[in-house]
């Protein structure tokens, strides 16, 4: 038997395999109305039975399509393999996804059956769901029993009143493995695209399998480590790393927003994945309870961690373990080493105080956190540095849905930072040019990928699906970025239109661009804020219009272009006015409201920022206005 013949083929094959190695360790701890609840594996193994058995039951066989409508709780995981199990294609989305997008989704993707996370949730989308005539049953995760003769709606209380299991089907439940394939699409996960129309990203299991091969191994996965959860389930990065913790013996704790510090502290996980927004928030919090503890306190911490970030980085480039894109010459480079040299030896003793020291900021994320995940988004070089230099290991890694997600990842035998590590395992990975060309390290193009975790397309959607893939098989990212000499991938911006913001959320802007000039004092409009906590917009305005719609509200206003452009109170109204368009009636979420603005003086020129269609080049927008946007966003 050949070592690949070894590896468990499906995520259901993978789950019993991890049940019968760690049925007594704690798989799950969650807290339901205030009460923490411990769940062993074999126990996780009878609730994912039953509900499997009682879908089954309701006619959800293998292929049927169901909405997932909930956010992070126990109950998601149990569905999510009960579906699994069945051979079912899940289709999750978040509790806050607005009814547009559910009526496209579901007729879309053919869903028969939905399921939401509570009986408020569905009450909220009761009128939506009575116009669906395809769907065959309706299921509410929390709630008491409501299921009533000819209806199709059951609560969890009504499909789980019998709670008995017998080894016959023990025995049945099992053998489901024998039905299910690696090329079977488990999971449907709609993602936005560059028209606002969302696409249906298809995984099958060979996609998730080759992410649970590979996770382990770039961060050295063990039983014993405490997974702590922060991110939306429903999201793949999140689903992958809650896998993996499953299939490795490990303990999950979910978390929330809310509760995270605290949890930190409570739980003292050992591992978190992570989106850059949270380490800003961590970031923010640490040195504003540094400050209130007093001016002297708060620039020694800063002096700490300024003197370990210096000294490690030194370290790096006498080890090498610093990104190099072109061959440095020999005297140059003896010259940089001799430098770091000596900033080594100057700063050793004051890095053996700073890490003495920071040790007591450890403490606030529980003083066991071997490493943490980040992803979503690129980590900003400031904060790779500061959390390292506290003393926690950051695996910085770069994916998308339509990978499973991995594509890169600065696995902890990487040490080069200010990249996100090479391509992971048995992945083919190339920056090209317009015309799909390879280019040598150092010169930046389109990163384009090739491997077992690449999705088999977008589903029903073949005109994406031509634009997705090159002739040869590689999956086009729409992300720009170059290698280093020792092949280690470094993202410098986006083709895409998608803006990913620091907490992860994808947004479209064309949509919100073109909802925004429909304003008459609003020409055109660029949407900002890659990596950012929110979103920016460089808006053209129609100067006489602006002073129309504005000179009734603001007393005093001045008449200047220039001075009118930089009045706050313009802005401001502006912005308002801006938001206003964008709500929720309208299918907007609450990320997708403009947090800042900021008046061009000029149009955007073609050759320039358009294209000669007078397409917008996002790309080159952002680097000729990056002091602008910078100005725009201030520290966030």
């Amino acid at each position: 038997m050949n070592k690949k013949n070894k590896n468990p083929e499906t995520l259901f094959h993978s789950f019993i395999q991890s049940v019968d190695r760690h049925k007594n360790n704690t798989a799950f701890i969650y807290r339901s109305a205030e009460q923490e609840h411990k769940v062993t594996f074999e126990k996780l193994f009878e609730d994912v039975l039953l509900l499997s058995r009682s879908f089954a039951e309701k006619k959800i066989v293998k292929d049927t399509r169901v909405l997932l409508l909930s956010d992070n709780r126990y109950s998601w995981i149990v569905t999510d393999l009960a579906l699994v199990s069945l051979g079912a294609i899940s289709v999750p989305r978040g509790s806050e996804c607005p009814e547009q997008e559910l009526s496209f989704i579901m007729e879309h993707s053919g869903c028969e059956f939905i399921i939401f996370e509570t009986e408020k949730l569905y009450d909220d989308h009761k009128a939506f769901v009575n116009t669906l005539e395809r769907v065959k049953g309706v299921f509410i995760m929390e709630g008491e029993h409501r299921h009533k003769i000819f209806s199709r709606i059951y609560t969890y209380n009504d499909l789980l009143t019998d709670r008995t299991i017998s080894d016959e089907d023990i025995a049945r439940f099992r053998a489901r493995k024998h039905k299910l394939f690696k090329e079977d699409v488990f999971t449907l996960i709609y993602t936005s695209g560059t028209t606002g129309v969302p696409k249906g990203v298809m995984l099958t299991h060979d996609n998730i399998m080759y992410n649970l091969e590979v996770i382990p191994w770039l961060i050295a996965l063990r039983p014993d480590d405490t997974w702590l959860s922060i991110l939306p389930t429903w999201h793949i990065f999140e689903r992958a790393a809650e896998y993996a913790a499953l299939m490795s013996g490990c303990c999950t704790i979910y978390s929330s927003i809310k509760t995270f510090s605290a949890d930190l502290e409570h739980y003292k996980p050992t591992i978190v994945a992570t989106v850059p927004r949270l380490w800003e928030s961590m970031y923010t919090k640490v040195n504003a309870a540094l400050e209130k503890q007093g001016k002297t306190k708060h620039r020694i911490f800063t002096s700490l961690v300024a003197v370990s970030a210096a000294y490690k980085r030194n370290k790096r480039r006498l080890k090498g373990h610093l990104p190099v894109f072109e061959k440095e010459p020999k005297m140059t480079k003896l010259i940089n080493d001799f430098k770091a040299f000596a900033a080594c030896c100057a700063l050793y003793p004051l890095n053996l105080l700073a890490a003495k020291k920071l040790k007591a900021v450890q403490a606030k994320f529980g003083g066991r956190m071997r490493l943490a995940i980040s992803g979503g988004g690129s980590l900003p070089q400031y904060l790779d540095e500061w959390i390292d230099a506290l003393g926690i290991r950051i695996i910085n890694a770069y994916g998308m849905t339509e990978c499973a997600p991995a594509i890169a990842g600065r696995a902890l035998n990487c040490e080069i930072f200010g990249t996100l590590g090479p391509a992971v395992g048995n992945t083919l990975l190339r920056i090209t040019d317009d015309e799909n060309r390879p280019l040598p390290a150092g010169v930046e193009g389109e990163i384009q990928v090739k491997g077992r975790q690449v999705m088999p397309g977008y589903y029903d959607n073949d005109e994406e699906n031509e634009k997705t893939f090159t002739a040869d098989g590689y999956l086009k990212t729409g992300d720009l970025g170059k290698l280093t000499r020792t092949g280690e991938l470094v993202i410098t911006g986006r083709i895409k239109e998608i803006i990913v913001l620091a907490n992860g959320e994808n947004i479209d802007p064309s949509r919100i661009e073109s909802t925004i000039t429909k304003l008459p004092f609003v020409k055109d409009a660029v949407l900002v804020g890659q990596d950012r906590k929110g979103l920016g917009a460089l808006i053209v305005p129609d100067l006489e219009k602006l002073k129309e719609a504005f000179l009734p509200k603001i007393e005093n206003m001045v008449h200047d272009a220039q001075d009118m452009l930089k009045d706050s109170r313009v802005i401001e109204q502006a912005k308002r006015e801006i938001n206003k368009l964008l709500n929720a009636k309208k299918g907007f979420k609450p990320h997708e409201k403009v947090h800042n603005i900021h008046f061009m003086e000029n149009d955007f020129e073609p050759g320039k920022d358009l294209t000669n269609t007078l397409k917008k080049k996002r790309h080159a927008i952002e680097k000729r206005y990056q002091s602008i946007i910078q100005k725009l966003f201030g520290k966030d």
